[in-house]
């Protein structure tokens, strides 16, 4: 029997329904909570490309909510898009999937959507910045993108389409897009994460399969703790002078920027720090370690990042360039370690 004979037992989607998700190419930015659960469930619905972008690496606390992870992921600090790659091509060997260890940037994420013809993009990210310049690659690009985010017994949703719906830049000012709560302060538990990704991939699944009239056009949140649920209309919310997608439209959030990034990032006292010049390919991790032996620094390594630990703090470099110093959520703390150890 055809494996997406029940999916094309749906009326809505049908035989030919199935085969438009089959020939769609899928980028989910982001393999946490809300991009495993959605690239599972685009997998297994038989999209015909998914491309997964994370930035980090598989720990302890992200097995209780990140369903493509196992306890081995986690003791060899797997990438998350390495480890979601792996397992999803286990799931379905008729998907073609692709995956990017890198931080999402305006010039990063506009090269790639130039390069690959996406036909939607999936917001699991905890990074707002992050999700202002998917909105304008967007926008831009007139490619349509779901958002998600969730935080505690919280979620939120909202489909995207260019040019028929306002976008995310238009609704800062009065929707109702969540508070200044992260899962750092507050936590999460996995019903508010499976809510998201439900609401997102049925989006999904309408978009792909040809079937875009039938989108939700409102902005969806729930409590699942609480009981609560509300739905928002948002069309009346447009800004035709929006300068992501309004008459004049400027794309603010995609003008160069090559000084040096942190962020302390979501659910751990870790910041990050992205150089503002990429090092040279293939030697930045061996020529580090070098350095730190000879400091007789103890290091650990497997083909994608180096990790070593320095008095109470543990930093981790990434092949990119990237570091991840565990243990403080102080950026000049942060700092003044990175420049001791990568100059």
């Amino acid at each position: 029997m055809d494996r997406y004979s029940r999916q094309t037992l749906f009326k809505p989607i049908g035989v030919s329904g199935q085969k438009s998700i089959r020939e769609k190419h899928v980028l989910v930015i982001g393999a946490g909570a809300l991009g495993t659960g959605n690239a599972e469930a685009l997998v297994r619905a038989g999209a015909g490309k998914l491309t997964v972008i994370d930035r980090d690496y598989v720990e302890w606390s992200n097995l209780q909510r990140q369903q493509l992870y196992c306890e081995k992921d986690a003791q060899e600090k797997l990438p998350k898009a390495v480890a979601a790659k792996q397992r999803l091509a286990l799931i379905n060997s008729e998907v073609e999937i692709a995956a990017y260890v890198s931080d999402v940037t305006n010039e990063s994420l506009e090269a790639l959507v130039k390069k690959e013809p996406f036909d939607l993009m999936i917001d699991a990210t905890d990074n707002f910045d992050i999700r202002l310049i998917m909105n304008d690659v967007s926008q831009k690009y007139l490619l349509p993108w779901i958002y998600g985010a969730c935080v505690g017994s919280y979620g939120i949703s909202l489909t995207i389409l260019p040019g028929k719906t306002p976008c995310l830049h238009c609704l800062l000012k009065t929707a109702p897009l969540g508070g200044g709560a992260t899962c750092d302060t507050v936590g999460i538990i996995a019903p508010a994460v499976g809510m998201v990704v439900s609401h997102q991939v049925a989006e999904a699944l309408k978009i792909l399969s040809g079937n875009e009239q039938e989108c939700n056009q409102k902005l969806v949140s729930f409590d699942v703790w609480k009981n609560q649920y509300m739905a928002v209309r948002v069309e009346k919310l447009k800004d035709h002078d929006c300068p992501s997608c309004g008459q004049s439209r400027t794309y603010p959030h995609l003008s160069f920027d090559n000084q040096t990034k942190t962020a302390v990032l979501c659910g751990r006292d870790t910041v990050q720090i992205r150089p503002s010049v990429r090092l040279e390919e293939g030697r930045r991790l061996d020529a580090l370690k070098e350095s730190l032996t000879s400091q007789g620094i103890e290091v650990e390594e497997n083909p994608y990042l180096l990790s070593f630990k320095v008095e109470e703090y543990r930093l981790v470099a990434f092949q990119d360039g990237r570091v991840l110093v565990h243990g403080t959520k102080e950026i000049g703390r942060a700092k003044t370690l990175y420049h001791r150890y990568f100059g």
